[in-house]
């Protein structure tokens, strides 16, 4: 489904690669986690494949989609795979919302815009995908700031759904939640994956919780992947020594490292 050939991004001004020669490939229906501590380039990444990265940034490589090289599509083409078929889960909940608008407005206007549904065909879908991720109807009417942390992120991932892509990038999805609600938006990805058909590429710097729901990991460590296994023979048979300090270090915090805990109610 998606193949990186020899990924490199080079931001303006900077005298590195944010990403340098990233290879991988996702087949339909993968759980791949992208792991990697602040600053290695997994968000690079993901805006590479987006087609968002910054006015000025230099890229060069191949991003295979379904066949098809997008890395350097125009941005009217890239507007017919955003939503459609690649979708985005942006690190922090908020990030998907505007305050002023409801979860469901929200929604109603991803279905509207890309997806030409309004009226009531809108309002059933606007129920489905909240069923979907575990929401109750009348959080359609609600703001933002009035749900909590973790209903916050699962409204998120309603709305990266609206459109039915088959490729979900969610980014660092488990920030500022507590261990629990962390727990419970990992079980839901997996069983949207399951149930949805989905292929999703996980983001964080959490090898550990990474690996206890993906199939595969990619470490990276300064823009190079520098490792890719299966995840029960990275966690238990690493083979860099970045890789065995990440697991070794990550072991050793406490399970609430992400600062402010935020349960779901």
């Amino acid at each position: 489904m998606l193949d990186i050939r020899e990924l490199c991004v080079q931001y303006r001004d900077s005298q590195r690669h944010a990403v340098s020669s990233a290879s991988f490939s996702l087949d339909k229906g993968s759980f791949t986690g992208l792991v990697g501590e602040s600053g290695s380039g997994k968000s690079t990444i993901i805006n590479a494949i987006l087609g968002l990265l910054p006015v000025g940034a230099a890229s060069s490589g191949e991003i295979y989609f379904n066949g098809e090289n997008i890395l350097h599509l125009s941005d009217a083409e890239l507007r017919k795979i955003r939503w459609k078929k690649i979708s985005l889960v942006p690190q922090g909940a908020l990030n998907s919302f505007t305050p002023v608008l409801s979860i469901g407005r929200h929604i109603a206007e991803v279905l509207r815009v890309h997806m030409n549904i309004t009226g009531n065909p809108a309002q059933q879908k606007i129920s489905s995908l909240l069923g979907s991720v575990g929401l109750d109807t009348n959080i359609r009417d609600r703001y933002p700031h009035e749900l909590s942390g973790g209903q916050k992120q699962r409204a998120a991932i309603a709305l990266a759904l609206a459109c039915s892509p088959s490729l979900l990038l969610a980014d660092e999805p488990t920030t500022a939640l507590d261990v629990v609600t962390q727990s419970g938006i990992l079980k839901l990805l997996a069983t949207l994956r399951k149930e949805m058909g989905l292929t999703v590429l996980l983001v964080t710097h959490d090898l550990p919780m990474a690996a206890s729901v993906c199939d595969e990991l990619l470490v990276m460590k300064d823009g190079i992947i520098v490792e890719k296994d299966y995840s029960k023979n990275l966690v238990l048979h690493p083979k860099e020594a970045y890789t065995k300090k990440l697991i070794a270090a990550m072991m050793m915090l406490p399970n609430n490292c992400d600062g402010e805990k935020d349960s779901e109610k």
